[in-house]
């Protein structure tokens, strides 16, 4: 049986799912991938996309098409 460190079960943890962040990830890219997980997920599951066209009257179809649309561009740089 294999003994794994803390550090390559995290980087297993890393490789695996892109979006469980590192030491040097910023907040907005943390919060990035937060927001494109959850649209994934909405998109992902069809009674959810439903739920979510009943509220917004729309269609499904345009639902899908809005929540999978990019954002917008992400901040200007800044040194910190």
């Amino acid at each position: 049986m294999l003994r794994y460190t803390a550090n390559q079960s995290l980087e297993q943890l890393h490789a695996r799912y892109t979006g469980t962040g590192h030491a040097d990830m910023t907040k907005y890219e943390w919060a990035t991938h937060q927001h494109r997980d959850t649209l994934a997920s909405i998109v992902g599951h069809p009674p959810l996309l439903a739920y979510i066209s009943i509220a917004d009257g729309e269609c499904q179809a345009r639902e899908r098409f809005e929540v999978i649309e990019p954002c917008g561009p992400p901040p200007p740089k800044t040194d910190e």
